[in-house]
């Protein structure tokens, strides 16, 4: 009888194997991490660029609802939309002169986003930078070169930017306030520091009335390129994020900022200066904010003004989350929402929309790629 078990047992296992193994090796349907895809000869990116494709179309036709509730024709608003800032001269232009400072505040939330933190103040980080710099032209003008006073500009913008998300920092660390709530709050403390200025001791006495500080003289205005109305500000965004991407991917530094993003309480045990790390997470971004204040002033407003660097900070924020918080990819999200943001003027001239229906449409963009996008690739 054992001779029978035996017998009938070993012709029992083959086909077990070899029934799980087409399973396991076979050909299948592109995925969205684009492991089959490679198989099938597809390439990697195709997937990614489908799903981009599908959230962005779901996103337009959630606000062609919204354009025709408002008794607009969507198609008539899209080609308009179109039109004015891609097809029109200087508009082009003016999409990049705004993408630039949108580059370098989505900057100051890439860099803490590696280290788990949430940096909700590129705001007020801008507009302290632009407040420094402001402060540096007017004393340095009377007594320094050109070079000077605006590598004194780019320095103070640089530090008050870094300063101002030390507060959050020093709150974090410290007495362990959420940097997100103390980042956003101060938003508003920088806007009133600035009025308060702008309505008293900086007020331009030749502005007839307007609160606005001196205007910067020509010279240390950033200077344009031949022909064209864009400032040489804007290479300083692609030059910050370039050297973001290096710093994150190409240093130790940032490998240590992701190990404590991942999990802080195992890179303190495992030796890392956690404090040190997520101190100077913060200080880097709020630099870079910083910066965008300076380009804001020297490049775009040369004053300062109530609406100074208005919602830059926030649309930055969402240009950084669009991006998945990496740095080259942070350019063209800037681009995009710095053409949306460009587009405001013509659906409220043009389609005789609300100018802040735009708003609209840069969230319903937000959601519908990180909703979609995030759940494809949640159940892959």
């Amino acid at each position: 009888m054992s001779h029978d078990v035996t017998r009938d047992a070993g012709p029992a296992e083959p086909p077990a194997v070899t029934t799980a193994t087409p399973a396991l090796t076979g050909p299948t349907t592109p995925t969205v991490d684009g492991r089959s895809a490679r198989r099938t000869g597809v390439p990697a990116w195709v997937p990614t660029a489908l799903r981009w494709a599908g959230a962005l179309l779901a996103g337009l036709v959630v606000f062609g609802a919204f354009v025709l509730a408002n008794g607009a024709d969507p198609l008539a608003v899209y080609a308009d939309i179109w039109s004015s800032t891609l097809t029109q001269p200087g508009q082009f232009q003016q999409i990049v002169l705004r993408a630039a400072p949108i580059a370098l505040a989505g900057l100051a939330v890439v860099v803490p986003a590696r280290a788990g933190l949430v940096n909700v103040g590129g705001e007020g980080q801008l507009i302290v930078g632009g407040i420094a710099a402001a402060g540096a032209a007017s004393w340095l003008t009377p007594f320094a070169s050109v070079g000077g006073v605006i590598g004194g500009m780019v320095v103070a913008a640089a530090l008050a930017g870094a300063a101002w998300a030390g507060i959050a920092a020093a709150l974090r660390l410290v007495v362990k306030v959420n940097e997100a709530v103390t980042t956003l709050l101060l938003n508003y403390v920088a806007l009133y520091s600035m009025l308060f200025l702008i309505l008293g001791p900086w007020k331009d006495p030749a502005a007839l009335g307007q609160s606005t500080s001196v205007e910067l003289v020509d010279s240390v205005k950033l200077p344009v390129f031949t022909g064209t109305a864009v400032h040489v500000g804007v290479l300083l965004a692609v030059v910050a994020a370039g050297a973001v991407w290096f710093g994150l991917s190409r240093t130790s530094w940032g490998f240590r900022l992701s190990v404590v993003g991942g999990n802080a309480e195992a890179a303190r045990r495992a030796g890392l200066p956690v404090v040190r790390l997520l101190l100077t997470a913060l200080l880097v971004g709020g630099a870079l904010a910083g910066l965008a204040g300076f380009l804001q002033l020297a490049g775009m407003e040369y004053k300062l003004r109530p609406t100074f660097g208005l919602t830059i900070g926030y649309v930055a924020f969402l240009a950084s989350w669009l991006a998945r918080h990496k740095p080259l990819p942070l350019l063209l999200t800037s681009f995009v929402l710095a053409a949306i943001a460009v587009a405001g003027n013509s659906l409220q001239i043009g389609s005789g929309l609300p100018a802040a229906s735009v708003n609209i449409l840069m969230g319903l963009v937000l959601v519908a790629v990180l909703g979609w996008t995030g759940a494809r690739k949640g159940r892959a």
